[in-house]
């Protein structure tokens, strides 16, 4: 018999009671601290990415139409087209409609894919294809963001000296590789002055906008819907270019959802409303008085809202702005990662907690280092912020697409709302996406394909590993034995008993483990008690410590122990023993030993895509952290068991 060792993280289909009962129980991690302290730390990591689009958002959208001249109409519609993109797409869809989704106060895509599944009670693949999609274009975003955020804000040295340009691409290569390479000590230090840096950012906007808007009042009238109407209806063959540029004011704005578990739903919505949207919409209205002030100003809009004098100030500030910026998206890469790995879209990777308080601080080197890699060969590829501006767009449009759709199944599924009502709510926010995804299409091959194709492979990848998992879970449970009769039968076996306390990880506890079965053939052995360790991953972010172990004595010699985490925990296992002990385990550290399979999968011969996605999964497998690592056992007491298996 062919012989499947693997130790996957398992259940992501397994309905469990505590599951049934996720949603509207937000975790404990913001309670600690006071609103206004969550609020400031809102304003820094959630809105650090949304906080740096103005430095580049007007000048990308007003350039199209102003090769021959700039006139008042022009300037209006930019700027009304931009506030009503922030009030439309962040303020109603995230601020006020998403961030009520929330999986046990967690959000983000594949939160909201967790909770979809869990309403409808089954597996569904075109909704596991949403998921997938929506993660991949997230994974692409992340490698544009640092990228244009940090060069953009670096090019305004030029603007102090001239002779500086020469230094911008180092300046943005020194500046990313110092912020890739520190990630390993955690973001704790870091992140206490996110958010009064970014605060500071944000009141200097806004003061720098009001100046401007003090001087020339009349550009209040943007705040008019009707001149970003006006100004699509008169300039129709450019207005999805322009439009593809206004996108950029909202990236960004799916962090406000990513990052909901970390401070609540009021503190970032009291961030938005009092500060970040206030901050966001004058400044746009400064620029555009700047602008219609001083047309040569369009070069750079932002950074001429001060006098010379005052501009290395405002370049210094807008840099730890970008780096805070970047900072928040590798970040949350860091977390999407963990949270595909645990939903079984990718290999397990090594995951190291930075922090002993916060367990969401964490590292994820592999993700890292391919971060920087991607990071730095598009600041290379592109050269600066306006060529780079040409491929962002796209993977945010398809991001925030995704969130729309499964919002709409979660509104039928999960709150039960009646169609119309959806309708109502969702064809709006559809069309105004597909607008905005349409017109980035334009830049597709200007640069716009290179977030596709990152995000395309990522999916492909991630896709390969779940049908791989998938199938080769399949082919193992072909060939195992069922647990209950095996157990009774081993009560009477021959096989020499060893003292001591074996745990035997597996994806199902229902059968014997492959482990087991190998063990016995070759080496005769069998422990007095033998544990049938399985470790689940719910839907649900984060595990309550009473509900983390269960334990079931099936005779003598064997029980069953299941260890439970979310999706947004690390699976130590070592930890969990100690609930375990409290669930009826008993056993001695020092005699216990825990053993693992590694399987080496031969996939059997196909034609067409199902060879392919095969060969992917196999060229994956290699990828995946050393199980002993990811379950955190402890080093020198494993016992790791290989073979071959045909999938």
């Amino acid at each position: 018999m062919t012989l499947s060792l693997s130790v996957p993280v398992s259940g992501f289909d397994d309905v469990s009671p505590q599951d049934r009962s996720s949603h509207g129980s937000p975790t404990g991690g913001g309670s600690r601290k006071s609103l206004p302290a969550l609020t400031l730390g809102a304003i820094g990591v959630v809105y650090g990415d949304i906080g740096t689009s103005p430095l580049y958002a007007f000048r990308e959208a007003l350039r199209p139409v102003a090769k021959d001249g700039i006139d008042v109409a022009e300037v209006m519609g930019v700027v009304s087209l931009l506030i009503w993109a922030l009030v439309l797409i962040v303020t109603l869809k995230y601020v006020i409609l998403l961030l009520r989704a929330d999986n046990r106060g967690e959000g983000g895509i594949l939160a909201l894919y967790a909770l979809v599944r869990l309403a409808l009670g089954r597996r569904s693949l075109p909704v596991l294809a949403l998921a997938i999609i929506g993660a991949a274009l997230f994974f692409g975003d992340a490698l544009i963001t640092p990228a244009i955020s940090v060069l953009s804000a670096v090019e305004g040295i030029a603007l102090v000296e001239p002779h500086f340009d020469a230094y911008v691409m180092p300046t943005t290569i020194g500046i990313l590789m110092g912020l890739f390479l520190v990630q390993s000590r955690g973001t704790g230090a870091i992140s206490a002055a996110f958010g009064p840096v970014t605060a500071i950012w944000f009141l200097t906007m806004a003061w720098l906008g009001l100046q401007q808007v003090w001087s020339h009042p009349e550009t209040l009238g943007a705040l008019n819907p009707l001149h970003g109407v006006s100004f699509l209806r008169d300039h129709t063959a450019l207005a999805f270019v322009v439009l593809g540029a206004i996108f950029l004011a909202v990236t960004g704005a799916e962090a406000l959802y990513a990052d909901l578990g970390h401070f609540g739903r009021r503190p970032i919505s009291l961030a938005w409303f009092l500060l970040v949207f206030p901050a966001l919409t004058v400044n746009y209205l400064g620029q555009g008085a700047l602008v219609l002030q001083s047309p040569d100003a369009l070069k750079n809009p932002f950074f001429l809202l001060v006098s010379p004098a005052a501009l290395p100030i405002l370049v210094g500030l807008a840099t730890m702005a970008t780096v805070i910026a970047a900072q928040a998206v590798i970040t949350g890469a860091f977390s999407m990662a963990l949270s595909a790995i645990h939903l079984g879209l990718l290999p397990r990777m090594a995951v190291l907690h930075t922090s002993e308080s916060q367990t969401g601080q964490i590292y994820v080197p592999a993700v890292n280092w391919l971060q920087m890699a991607g990071v730095l060969a598009l600041v290379l590829a592109f050269g600066s912020s306006e060529a780079l501006a040409s491929a962002y767009g796209i993977a945010v449009t398809g991001a925030m697409l995704v969130d729309t759709l499964l919002f709409a199944l979660f509104l039928r599924l999960g709150w039960h709302r009646s169609y119309p009502v959806i309708a109502l709510i969702v064809i709006p926010l559809v069309l105004l996406e597909v607008v905005f995804f349409a017109s980035n299409l334009g830049k597709l091959w200007e640069g716009g394909y290179v977030p596709m194709l990152i995000a395309v492979t990522i999916a492909l990848c991630m896709a390969a590993w779940w049908r791989g998992q998938i199938n080769s879970e399949a082919a193992e449970a072909r060939q195992l034995v069922a647990l209950e009769s095996f157990s009774r039968s081993m009560l009477k076996s021959s096989a020499v008993e060893v003292p001591g306390t074996a745990f035997f990880l597996t994806p199902d506890s229902s059968v014997v483990p492959a482990a087991l079965l190998h063990n016995l053939k070759h080496n005769r052995v069998l422990h007095n008690l033998n544990v049938i360790t399985r470790v689940e991953t719910l839907r649900i972010p984060v595990v309550p410590e009473h509900e983390r172990a269960e334990y079931v004595m099936l005779n003598a010699r064997f029980s069953v122990l299941t260890l439970r985490f979310g999706f947004m925990e690390s699976p130590n296992v070592s930890r969990a023993l100690a609930p375990a002990r409290r669930a009826g385990l008993k056993f001695d550290v020092m005699t216990s030993t825990f053993f693992l399979g590694r399987r080496r999968v031969v996939p059997i011969s196909r034609r067409g895509w199902r060879r392919l996605m095969d060969r992917i999964y196999v060229a994956m497998l290699p990828f995946a952290a050393d199980p002993s690592d990811y379950f955190q056992l402890p080093r020198d007491r494993v016992v790791e068991l290989g073979s071959r298996m045909a999938m």
